[in-house]
């Protein structure tokens, strides 16, 4: 019993034979699960890390895009901003020399105006003094009449007489006048 003990342990008991049913069920097993997992398992992965692929190439893009956009707006910028600095400068200097040839305008106006007024205050004065003299000769004139009619004792009231004779001493009056002038 002894013998047929140890053997049966023999048989059944050596751990580095393995069984082949066991080893056949393993397989089997092994393959319908590899199986499952290569039909329907991994496609699913496979999809999930396509997409998840896709969208950070995506993101990638859009960034990209949206980068090249804000240089493109950023350069857009930079030129508006340099093309405003320039129309600015153009109309300041537009605005100096416009301000300056409003200047010279009304310098020449005021000039104008000025030899004008004067010209007229020229022509006034000189009306002024015309009225003065023909007031002042007639007023010489009466006096002298009434003065040489007092001192000749007749009366001088014929007025063409009394005209010449303060025509004569008033052309007397500036001939005396004007040599006193002459000789200084």
């Amino acid at each position: 019993m002894l013998s047929t003990a140890i053997m049966a342990v023999e048989t059944t008991a050596n751990p580095l034979v393995p069984n082949v049913w066991e080893l056949l069920v393993t397989v089997v097993g092994f393959a319908v699960l590899l199986f499952i997992v290569v039909k329907y398992v991994m496609p699913a992965f496979e999809k999930t890390f396509a997409e998840r692929t896709e969208a950070i190439e995506g993101g990638i893009a859009k960034a990209e895009a949206a980068q090249a956009e804000a240089d493109a707006a950023l350069s857009e910028y930079r030129q508006q901003l340099t093309d405003a600095r320039t129309e600015a400068n153009r109309i300041r200097e537009e605005a100096r020399a416009e301000g300056a040839q409003i200047l010279a305008d009304l310098k020449a106006r005021a000039a104008t105006e000025s030899a004008r007024i004067t010209e007229q205050a020229q022509v006034q004065i000189d009306a002024e003094r015309q009225a003065a003299l023909v007031s002042l000769r007639s007023e010489v004139g009466m006096l002298a009449t009434e003065l040489a009619s007092r001192i000749v004792g007749e009366s001088l009231a014929d007025d063409a007489r009394s005209s010449r004779v303060v025509d004569r001493f008033l052309a007397d009056l500036e001939a005396s006048s004007q040599s006193a002038g002459a000789a200084q």
